[in-house]
């Protein structure tokens, strides 16, 4: 497996569900329950900066904000408070930050010797047998080309005057 190779794979694949986005689309909810584009958007950009964290635990740094607050509030706490964090931002200021905090995952990802990332039980908080690739393929990749999807179908329906009320009908 190419760690490099997957991370670039789910940044690509979120960038293109996000390309040419109509200003009005961004904040129509209903793309994943009560969710618009943009909160989907904020959303992955906490967890790309929760990521660089991770990743830089593997240089020698400690575990920042992002990663205490997931282990404080828990997945859900930590999806609503970081995507109520960036409701008043627009979203080319969450783009920007997005886009700031994949570039330097990459950066870091980088540094992590091939060995280091295939080595089990290196993130006991997430299972002990599992290696750093493991924990990206799903949340970088894997989590990207699920919302991207979800992304893709919200464009769709807007686009066709179906919106989420008249889809669950």
């Amino acid at each position: 497996m190419n760690a490099t190779d997957i991370v670039r794979y789910g940044n690509q694949t979120l960038l293109r569900s996000i390309e040419g986005v109509e200003p009005w689309e961004w904040e129509v909810p209903g793309a994943v329950g009560t969710w618009s584009i943009k909160d989907i958007l904020s959303h992955l950009t906490s967890y790309e900066r929760l990521i660089g964290e991770v990743l830089g635990s593997f240089l020698g740094e400690g575990l920042g904000p992002y990663a205490t607050q997931i282990m404080e509030l828990g997945g859900h706490g930590f999806n609503e408070r970081q995507v109520a964090d960036r409701a008043q931002r627009s979203p080319e200021e969450i783009v920007g930050e997005y886009r700031e905090a994949y570039e330097q995952s990459e950066r870091i990802l980088e540094r992590i010797p091939e060995e280091k990332r295939r080595e089990v039980g290196t993130l006991p908080w997430y299972g002990p047998q599992y290696a750093l690739d493991d924990y990206l393929v799903y949340t970088s990749y894997g989590h990207k080309r699920e919302h991207s999807a979800q992304i893709d179908v919200m464009r769709d329906r807007l686009r066709t005057g179906e919106t989420a009320t008249s889809a669950a009908r």
